[in-house]
């Protein structure tokens, strides 16, 4: 049998073998996935276990940092090396950090590496760092095995791997904490959440090892450029920082905000993170407009596809993002559900999300019409968000999951689609650096949308609550923690006013 053709490299694969790699590349963006939430319900107990309450953000900031910052640099050793060599040192990067994720604590206090929250901190990096390869080479090896006509199929699964991991996350990280303490005895139930990743990780690896090609870059693109990626990660790991910092305690500017903390150092370092942000960033920039083989070569934006398409990855990655974020908070706060029912209000969200990602694809392939599947998609999800943006506390539940369903299906098409229409639009030889960029511009959306959106949240409620007389039961700090209800619920301040 002639072998079927192949995407942006030579070497023949059979379907079979094909359909067992993509198998193997789905799972680990899987595992990737759901690292981003399943540590979410785990948490509470790592910080009690682990004595390290004052540091509880930073586990989840450490793999989102790692995670956003390094998907540039994995497109260009991408676009230099053989996939096959990137995609393997990229699962194991994971599985190695997420040995040590379980292991944090179990030792005592180590030198340099500190007590047992700082080496979880440190070791959630490291398996940000492999996080980010698999998810910026599913996109890439996809489109070296299949063709352009076929790629809006199998990135459509993508979008749906991604939904079902983000579903699954906090539910199966609380099982765990909860549950699977008595396995092994003196092996606490969070470490689970890490080690769960060990078994199906080696499945994967399995598949690559076996069953993937070595799919050596179209041209070569010549020898990363480490000033540049050294540039890169030091001007997003400060941006990204300054944006998830709690603003309530760092607020964009000194003294601005309720319960402002006063202290100069620290009501400037929300500022002083960003200006570094600014200085690292324009030096990659001069310094990716002067060598022959930059982490991201910049005559991709003369590229009008290019530019558009992560254009509206990144206000994609936003919305994302602030639905998840915000949805609950308001079924919490204003409908008065539990957080249980609050958390089942994404599920249909998800579902829609996922239908969406997976047909859209499929449509594509087969009818083509990319442009009308993005445009009448964003229509969905534009009336979608107008009905949740105009929710009051007397809207019923099931108004609420019938519009969630609608968002899903207008956002499924947005992740498989974008990255396609780059996909098609750029010299292959640059493939590995556009595909990997679309990622990038999509989770910096998210984390700027986020920022923002919880900024628009605290100016809201203490705009709302600024001019009405507290009674005297309410004390100067409660007046002044207003801001910090986006965090805790602070469902019983408008109780008590």
């Amino acid at each position: 049998m002639t072998p079927p053709p192949q995407g942006s490299f030579a070497a023949p694969v059979s379907d079979r073998d094909r359909s067992v790699l993509l198998a193997g590349i789905l799972l680990a963006l899987f595992l990737a996935a759901l690292d981003q939430t399943i540590v979410s319900t785990a948490l509470p107990r790592i910080v009690e276990d682990l004595e390290g309450v004052s540091r509880y953000a930073w586990v989840a900031t450490a793999y989102m940092l790692a995670s956003t910052a390094l998907v540039p640099v994995y497109g260009k050793l991408a676009d230099s090396y053989p996939r096959k060599h990137v995609e393997l040192g990229a699962v194991v990067l994971f599985l190695v950090g997420s040995a040590l994720c379980g292991l944090s604590g179990e030792f005592g206090t180590l030198p340099i590496l500190g007590d047992g929250m700082r080496q979880l901190v440190i070791f959630r990096g490291i398996q940000g760092a492999g996080a980010a390869g698999l998810m910026a080479m599913t996109f890439i090896v996809i489109a070296d095995l299949f063709t352009p006509a076929e790629r809006g199929r199998y990135q459509g699964l993508v979008g749906a791997v991604w939904g079902i991991a983000s579903l699954l996350g906090p539910l199966v990280g609380g099982l765990l904490t909860d549950h699977a303490g008595g396995l092994i005895p003196g092996v606490e139930g969070w470490r689970w959440v890490f080690y769960v990743n060990m078994p199906l990780g080696l499945v994967a690896l399995w598949f690559i090892v076996r069953r993937m090609p070595r799919l050596d870059p179209p041209g070569g693109g010549g020898r990363p450029d480490l000033w540049g990626a050294a540039y890169l990660v030091a001007g997003l790991v400060p941006l990204v920082m300054g944006l998830q910092l709690e603003r309530h305690r760092y607020p964009w500017l000194p003294g601005v905000g309720a319960g402002a903390d006063p202290r100069l150092w620290e009501s400037w370092l929300t500022v002083g993170l960003l200006a570094l942000a600014a200085v690292m960033l324009a030096a990659f920039w001069r310094r990716a407009r002067s060598v022959p083989s930059p982490i991201l070569d910049l005559g991709l934006f003369g590229n009008v596809v290019f530019r558009r398409a992560n254009a509206f990855g990144f206000f994609s990655g936003a919305v994302f993002m602030s639905v998840v974020i915000f949805l609950p908070l308001f079924l919490v706060n204003a409908l008065g559900v539990s957080a249980t029912r609050a958390g089942a209000a994404l599920i249909p969200y998800t579902m829609g999300l996922v239908v969406a990602s997976t047909v859209s694809g499929h449509l594509v392939s087969r009818f083509g019409h990319l442009r009308d599947m993005v445009v009448g998609s964003g229509f969905v999800l534009l009336a979608a968000l107008v009905v949740l943006a105009r929710l009051d506390g007397d809207v019923s539940y099931a108004k609420v999951a019938v519009a969630m369903v609608f968002a899903g299906l207008g956002m499924g098409p947005a992740m498989p689609l974008f990255t396609l229409a780059i996909q098609n639009a750029v010299d292959v030889r640059r493939l590995g650096q556009a595909t990997s960029a679309a990622q990038f511009f999509r989770q910096i959306g998210a984390t700027v949308g986020a920022a923002v959106m919880g900024g628009v949240l605290a100016g809201s409620l203490t705009a709302s609550f600024s001019h009405i007389e507290m009674p005297a039961s309410i004390s100067a700090d409660d007046a002044l923690s207003v801001e910090r209800m986006a965090a805790t619920g602070g469902g019983d301040l408008p109780d008590r006013v």
